[in-house]
């Protein structure tokens, strides 16, 4: 059992393996559930009790996560408070579905989806593959605020407009300029905005520091973009 949640781990994540198929199948076919049952989950009871299950799944999984570091030692004020775009997006997916607040879902629909997207389909989890704790939580959290998001989307019809779009990335780089001065602070590096994760990523391929933030600004408004597109063309639709 220890090897589990161990911070080494004698199977390496290999991206696109049958286990990583199979869990984005479950994300994907979750979503599927909850649209096809999305007329029966606006009930108040079972809502209510769907949105603070999936909520308190979200909480558990940070919690859990900070129980593991502290456990293997790895806990440090540099790296682990959750101030990553993935906890924050995480809390605030939480906090949407107890309290279905819009403006709430303004900012974790762009960012939060946005970000996890890219997460679950290139993680950053080399050294940790399934069943080990990190694989599962990895994919829990940023799973979790797919979902989460989609559950208010498709059971309560939210829809995102452009205004919405700029307004998540306004709130994105004010966060931006908030942490790169918290990383001075602490000498960490948090949105890995203050130099290059160590892991392999994708920000290996976006030129060196710090000109790799304007191409990660650049991906982050194409991602935005590209979550916004549907609602236009639904949106152009209802107005013909």
């Amino acid at each position: 059992m220890h090897k589990y949640i161990a911070d080494e781990y004698d199977v390496p994540f290999v991206l696109f393996s049958s286990v990583h198929i199979i869990t984005l199948l479950i994300i994907f076919f979750t979503i599927l559930f909850i649209f096809y049952f999305r007329v029966s989950l606006r009930k108040s009871q079972v809502n209510t009790i769907v949105r603070y299950l999936l909520a308190s799944i979200l909480i558990i999984s940070e919690i859990s996560l900070a129980w593991w570091l502290f456990y293997i030692e790895a806990w440090d004020i540099s790296t682990s408070l959750p101030l990553h775009i993935s906890s924050i997006s995480l809390l605030l997916s939480a906090i949407l579905l107890m309290t279905k607040s819009y403006r709430v879902f303004e900012i974790t629909y762009f960012i939060g989806v946005g970000s996890a997207l890219h997460a679950i389909f290139t993680p950053d989890i080399s050294g940790f593959s399934f069943p080990h704790f990190r694989y599962v939580h990895f994919f829990i959290s940023h799973g979790g605020i797919v979902i989460a998001n989609m559950f208010i989307l498709i059971v309560h019809m939210y829809k995102p407009t452009i205004r919405s779009l700029f307004r998540a990335f306004a709130i994105l780089n004010i966060y931006m300029i908030f942490i790169l001065i918290f990383n001075k602070l602490v000498n960490g590096n948090y949105l890995y905005i203050s130099k290059k994760p160590v892991n392999p990523s994708i920000i290996d391929y976006l030129g060196p520091w710090p000109w790799y933030i304007i191409s990660l600004e650049v991906l982050a408004i194409v991602t935005f973009f590209l979550l916004y597109t549907p609602f236009y063309f639904i949106n152009r639709k209802g107005n013909t």
